[in-house]
């Protein structure tokens, strides 16, 4: 959406952001060090109401040690997602999510192994709309585990569609598919008519 090589600040305003998200669009700091806004023509999407729960990930979840929070240590998940070798998110993208979560839009599933947080991801909310961002994991299906939360979550508080961005076989295994615009927008205007919270 953005083909300078200068960050726009001003669509970092939280007002901005969420204006943005709610048509689609997510940033990315690219490897020039700018961030800039994205709108693929091709949507990605997991429907709460249609997802699969991989039987593999089903029998290691029944008796694992792992333990679920939300929204307890949002910003070190955020953290723990950009700590990688190579990575989109920026110090100024996270202070930009900050403020996103002081406002009650920005959420995480965390996962935690004795007592130590393992694996987790972040999104933000609108209404019934769910836009994930990433995920990370220390330990084996650490980020698995915590999409199929997200997921049960998503569905029994009554959202329409989480929006994953881009599709990966990873992805697929859940039941992520690739749909048009018109049928995104058509999942979106479905999801804002709900007055759902995360």
């Amino acid at each position: 959406m953005q083909d300078n090589n200068q960050t726009d600040w001003d669509l970092l305003e939280p007002e901005k952001m969420l204006n943005l998200y709610a048509q689609g669009a997510f940033p990315m700091t690219d490897d020039d060090g700018v961030i800039r806004w994205y709108f693929p023509e091709v949507r990605a999407v997991i429907l709460p109401n249609e997802y699969n729960f991989p039987r593999t990930l089903r029998k290691f979840m029944s008796g694992c040690d792992f333990e679920y929070r939300y929204d307890t240590v949002t910003m070190q998940v955020v953290r723990e997602c950009a700590n990688r070798e190579s990575t989109w998110i920026s110090e100024d993208l996270i202070k930009a999510y900050s403020n996103l979560f002081s406002l009650g839009f920005l959420h995480s599933v965390e996962v935690f192994q004795s007592g130590k947080l393992v694996g987790g991801l972040y999104g933000i909310a609108i209404k019934g709309a769910f836009f994930g961002e990433s995920m990370f994991s220390r330990v084996s299906q650490a980020s698995k585990s915590a999409l199929i939360k997200l997921l049960e979550r998503l569905k029994e508080n009554g959202f329409v569609v989480l929006d994953v961005q881009f599709i990966t076989e990873h992805l697929k295994m859940f039941g992520a598919k690739e749909i048009s615009l018109s049928e995104y927008y058509s999942l979106l205007r479905s999801a804002y008519s709900k007055d759902v919270k995360f």
